[in-house]
């Protein structure tokens, strides 16, 4: 057994090397190299979770964050996504956090989701695109995440091109940590990133007949 002065001092000296060597380097970094690019995909369960984690830890340390959700939004009656009515209560309480939800209600009265895309569905995604360039633009947020960027263009709301065109735009204006989710990444996405996840299913209590619930699932 040793103390904890001890312990500090012994072993993993080649980490702790590598470490210093990282932070000092850090130092040295331009403000546009400071910031990375966030992906975090798959068809596991866990995105959504994830970036709410991102969130909270951002506003503890007092930065300030913007969310936009693509094809996430509801018809005015219900909010469906939890973890919404816990960044209404954060925003009341001084954090500084802003949330756009965009898109068509897709979940049914009977529990079912639709699928099909409407008009309206792809209008919504343009103009949660939109929302995303000006933020890109002119946001004064030193986080921005675009929960369901990528699938938005997996479901043929939005083209590759449009995800692509604003990551080019954050790559010019690389003021605060950017962030994108969703279930599959295309050729030349993930090259793109500083940072790439993936939740990948391995098992999921609905294969067994237990459906989505609220305050766990939405």
């Amino acid at each position: 057994m040793s103390n904890l002065e001890e312990a500090k001092k012994a072993g993993g000296s080649k980490y702790k090397e590598k470490i210093r060597k990282t932070i000092e380097g850090y130092k040295n970094l331009s403000d546009e190299e400071l910031h990375c690019l966030h992906i975090y995909y798959g068809y596991g369960k866990g995105k959504t979770t994830c970036i709410m984690g991102l969130i909270m830890r951002a506003l503890g340390a007092g930065l300030i964050v913007r969310l936009v959700q693509f094809d996430k939004g509801y018809e005015g009656k219900r909010e469906y996504y939890a973890e919404l009515n816990t960044l209404k209560k954060l925003k009341e309480c001084g954090c500084d956090v802003e949330f756009f939800s965009t898109g068509c209600e897709r979940m049914n009265e009977d529990g079912t989701f639709r699928f099909k895309n409407s008009d309206e569905d792809f209008k919504e995604a343009k103009r949660a695109l939109e929302i995303s360039k000006d933020l890109i633009l002119n946001g004064k947020q030193d986080l921005l995440i675009l929960d369901e960027g990528i699938a938005a263009v997996v479901y043929h709301l939005l083209e590759k091109r449009d995800i692509e065109d604003l990551i080019d735009l954050w790559e010019k204006n690389k003021r605060f940590e950017f962030v994108l989710t969703g279930h599959k990444l295309w050729e030349g996405l993930e090259e793109r990133a500083d940072l790439v996840t993936e939740m990948r299913k391995v098992k999921h209590y609905f294969d067994k007949g237990i459906p989505i619930r609220t305050g766990i699932d939405f």
